[in-house]
């Protein structure tokens, strides 16, 4: 039986950072703790009052610089208290508290004042581990510091332990709470719906808090966990490569908040964690809460800055390796996937997607993925869910015939599968209707035909575990997409009493975990995707057990380039499966040709969902050019440093990306325009981040340079001359990319 991981499985970010003993550095004399990593410096002490207090975060200070000690805010009047204006590090609610608390809990009593003060500390590799006690009673909160040493991307996190002889019920309970210098910002955030993910959101950060939350039980299509706020104090040096940025992310797939506030004294706090709305976790005598981890870090460097920082962490330390990639220093670039949806939607048979294989493999394709259909009684979205047999009027034989042919074409297989979900035409669902999401006597309110599985239920976790370890034990399987394609109703768990029946909103998500730990371990070259309906559960929680990501279910090519722009602030495009699908697309009826939606689609993971056996001659001709042309650069542009030298954000009619690998050794880049308007042409693009010295040759993947433009030249010539493309672009959806290798 699969048991709960520990939260030192879950949460624990400083086993995967080396030793350094200069990481995390205490001062007796200033009861200041400091750390260091990358290019930064944070700063936290002990104050007078016994609070913790923050002290600095941002560019990195000399091992010689001294902070003044730790001190309370002064109290500007009677409404204004220090215990509310002090920026602690992780404040309870009590006292004279009136900003977002980090922790709120209840005592069987009735009292509901917290005050936590300093108590200990324990130094560990990395980072280090303070602790924390309420100033009466015996609740303690350990947190958590870790340092990435080459970012120095922050990850904190808590744990909340009760050695109350009654149980208490913790009401709010935050991952960590950031403080910022005084100062004007730009908050920037990411919002959207199905279809129309990774919305950029900027805004002046105002007087008042914002909240960006999910009370949907998973991460959330209309918002993501993650926030930049740029400090525009000097006019004009606040841009994409320009500015401080402080930066964050929260590593959790379930209901989730972050409130960004600006005080009255103009002091900026950002707080995250689990989602206080209809949230009541109690903790019996002795028991513990584990909060998620929220990651925070800071550029010097705009917001460009920060999305490299961010994706360079997640490749080293966030995703995980299969047996096949361990021991190297990334993540192996994804595989060049066809997935057969599009093609044939439910109605897949052993002999139609040989078919598909067959045109696939002879692409240049490495994964051939079947989607929705194979299982169960699953004709349609209304039946099947739950019941995760192999239908043998599709494949009477299983699925080893169709995997031995997939494997004869030198492609590994993958699956689709919705393990959370069941339809109630199903025999899972007719032999354990108790085991949805559901209120008794209350009404069962379905999307897409479908209810979902209570995953917080042993029962229910150890049914999904095994029948996923059945199904990857008993069929050669690479790869699952692993979806997710509705939200919570009705969160009840009535196994539970009352008073505890909202802690589901955390045993779920740990269980999901758990299940996904388990399988990578029993099955360690087993791949697998989050998909949610699109970008509904991507974050960095559920990014330490999935391998790629589905950012939307919206594949035009065009939209993708602002969706996939968005994603780019807070996720590597490593991750960002990018899917090229038919034209005419079914969403916006667009017609865009073959080479500019392969293109699109190159800018992240590439991988083929149309239907291919209605292809000409000449389009399986371009994308097997691409595709091989593809696979010679993906590792530049899936894990090199990512360039937004255009954005195609707010209705602008060019758009243009570029990456660098680590080495400076090649460059790609993509350009696309939305229409050509008075005969005018591609702006002239200023390259960034080659080495000025060298000799870079451009070589057209698709397109062609200008004729003035020289074949060679230095990085200097490009980054300040650039690269002319004029002559590539007359008409609408026009796209070109190009690669620059040193010589």
């Amino acid at each position: 039986m699969l048991k709960t991981l520990p939260a030192t499985l879950l949460f624990c970010f400083a086993a995967l950072l080396p030793a350094q003993s200069s990481a995390a550095r205490f001062d007796m004399g200033t009861k200041e703790f400091r750390l260091d990593g990358g290019n930064v410096t944070y700063v936290f002490g002990v104050n007078p009052r016994g609070e913790l207090q923050q002290m600095y975060w941002g560019a990195r200070l000399a091992d010689s610089d001294k902070l003044s000690p730790a001190q309370p805010m002064r109290e500007v009047a009677s409404f204004d208290p220090p215990y509310s204006t002090t920026p602690q590090e992780y404040v309870g609610w009590g006292a004279g508290l009136y900003v977002e608390p980090a922790l709120k809990i209840t005592f069987a009593d009735g009292n509901r004042d917290l005050v936590l003060h300093y108590d200990s500390h324990t130094d560990k590799p990395g980072g280090l581990d303070v602790v924390l006690k309420d100033i009466s009673r015996p609740i303690y909160v350990t947190l958590h510091y870790a340092i990435d040493p080459e970012t120095g991307i922050l990850a904190r996190s808590a744990t909340i332990e009760s050695r109350e002889s009654a149980p208490v019920t913790i009401e709010q309970a935050a991952a960590a709470a950031w403080a910022l210098p005084r100062g004007q910002y730009t908050l920037n955030y990411l919002t959207g719906r199905w279809g129309g993910e990774y919305n950029l959101t900027q805004e002046p950060l105002q007087h008042g808090a914002r909240v960006i939350e999910s009370r949907r039980g998973s991460t959330g299509h209309q918002a993501n966990p993650w926030f930049a706020v740029q400090s525009v104090t000097q006019p004009g040096a606040a841009d994409e490569d320009h500015g401080e940025v402080w930066f964050g992310a929260l590593g959790w797939s379930g209901s989730w908040r972050i409130v960004v506030e600006q005080d009255q004294l103009d002091a900026v706090r950002v707080t995250g964690g689990f989602n206080p709305f209809d949230f009541g976790y109690v903790l019996k005598p002795g028991e513990k809460l584990d909060t998620p981890i929220f990651y925070g870090g800071y550029s010097a460097h705009g917001l460009g800055g920060a999305s490299r920082l961010l994706h360079s962490f997640e490749n080293h330390n966030i995703l995980p390796r299969t047996a096949k990639t361990a021991g190297q220093p990334l993540p192996k670039p994804r595989p060049v996937i066809y997935n057969s949806w599009e093609a044939t939607e439910y109605n897949v048979t052993e002999t139609g997607q040989s078919a598909l294989a067959e045109k696939a493999a002879a692409l240049g394709i490495d994964r051939f993925v079947m989607d929705d259909g194979w299982f169960g009684q699953r004709k349609v979205d209304n039946a099947g869910l739950g019941d995760w047999y192999v239908n043998k009027e599709k494949f009477p034989n299983g699925l080893k015939p169709l995997i031995d042919k997939v494997h004869s074409l030198h492609m590994d297989f993958g699956l689709w599968v919705e393990p959370e979900m069941v339809n109630p035409n199903s025999d899972l669902y007719r032999a354990h209707p108790d085991w949805v999401l559901n209120f008794p006597n209350r009404p069962r309110s379905e999307a897409r035909n479908q209810l979902v599985l209570n995953l917080a239920r042993t029962d229910v976790r150890d049914y999904v575990l095994g029948f996923l370890d059945k199904l990857l034990n008993e069929n050669d399987i690479a790869f699952l997409k692993w979806d997710y394609n509705r939200n919570w109703s009705e969160p009840g768990w009535d196994q539970l009493p009352p008073a505890e029946q909202k802690k589901v909103y955390v045993a779920f998500t740990q269980n999901l975990y758990g299940i996904l730990a388990e399988l990578r371990k029993r099955h360690p070259n087993v791949e697998i995707e989050s998909c949610s309906g699109g970008g509904g559960r991507v974050d960095l929680g559920i990014l330490r057990y999935t391998d790629e990501v589905w950012p939307s279910d919206n594949t035009d090519p065009f939209d993708r380039l602002t969706i996939q722009d968005g994603f780019s602030y807070a996720y590597t495009p490593q991750i960002m499966m990018a899917w090229v699908t038919a034209s005419p697309h079914w969403l916006n009826k667009r017609t865009t040709s073959l080479a500019y939606r392969m293109l699109s689609s190159m800018q992240g993971s590439l991988g083929i969902g149309d239907n291919i056996a209605k292809w000409s001659d000449q389009d399986l001709a371009v994308a097997k050019r691409l595709i091989a042309a593809y696979h010679e650069v993906q590792p530049t542009i899936v894990q090199g440093d990512l360039y937004r030298l255009i954005s195609p954000r707010n209705g602008s009619e060019f758009s243009a990306t570029q990456t660098v690998n680590h080495d400076k050794t090649q460059s790609v880049v993509f350009a696309f325009i939305h229409s050509t308007q008075e005969g005018r042409g591609f702006p002239i693009l200023k390259l960034k981040g080659l080495d000025p010295q060298a000799q870079y040759t451009v070589t057209p993947i698709e397109g062609k340079a200008s004729h003035n433009a020289p074949a060679t030249a230095s990085g200097a010539f490009w980054m300040n001359h650039g690269l002319d493309m004029d002559d590539n672009f007359r008409g609408d959806f026009q796209a070109a990319a190009f690669r620059l290798d040193r010589k």
